[in-house]
């Protein structure tokens, strides 16, 4: 083997092993009772854990309790803190509330700084209109929490992508945007692990 060919073997060699220890925690974004974003974040881990690209992990954060933020103790806030900060990269999965992200995700985002710092997200939506415009408010809150959100945003119809409105059962061409997204998630989540 050539002198190149070593040295660039194991630059990727060193690449691969530092990508594998990336610890990407898929947020599932809601808390409400009867919600379909388990079966969204179940999927999304299944397409996921098949690229064997990094350790995925879903978090939801209603096992949490996270009380409206100053209104009272948070005995879940240690724990919520401890996994958002283990984790390198995030791919949220968001519903369209009026507009916007939930309640419950906003609460959970404001409860932490530094734990989200020099990370990477990509996002996960559903709602009537693919949940476009909860998508893009989430993309301001994590632009000021100093998250880099990738472009590519898998955006998921509540007519095409579900039975009557419950039942999953997402298009084919829904696991290609998954994938392109974590093409992009997992490069960027490496970079940022770097400085920090």
């Amino acid at each position: 083997m050539s002198f190149f060919n070593k040295l660039f073997g194991k630059h990727k060699e060193e690449e691969l092993q530092m990508t594998q220890t990336l610890n990407i925690g898929i947020i599932i974004g809601s808390t409400r009772e009867g919600r379909v974003s388990p079966q969204v974040a179940a999927w999304v881990k299944e397409v996921a854990d098949k690229r064997g690209d990094a350790n995925y992990t879903i978090i939801d954060i209603a096992d949490y309790n996270l009380p409206f933020l100053g209104t009272a103790d948070a005995p879940g806030a240690a724990d919520w803190s401890k996994v958002v900060g283990e984790q390198d990269g995030f791919v949220f999965i968001v519903q369209e509330y009026n507009h916007s992200i939930t309640g419950a995700l906003k609460n959970a985002l404001d409860y932490l700084r530094v734990e989200w710092n020099n990370k990477a997200a990509g996002i996960v939506s559903y709602g009537s209109v693919g949940g476009a415009r909860a998508a893009e408010h989430l993309r301001g809150i994590l632009g000021e929490l100093l998250v880099a959100d990738v472009r590519v945003h898998p955006a998921l119809s509540l007519f095409t992508d579900f039975e009557n409105g419950t039942k999953f059962t997402p298009k084919d061409v829904q696991e290609d945007s998954v994938n392109q997204m974590l093409d992009q998630v997992i490069p960027w989540s490496t970079a940022l692990k770097t400085i920090r």
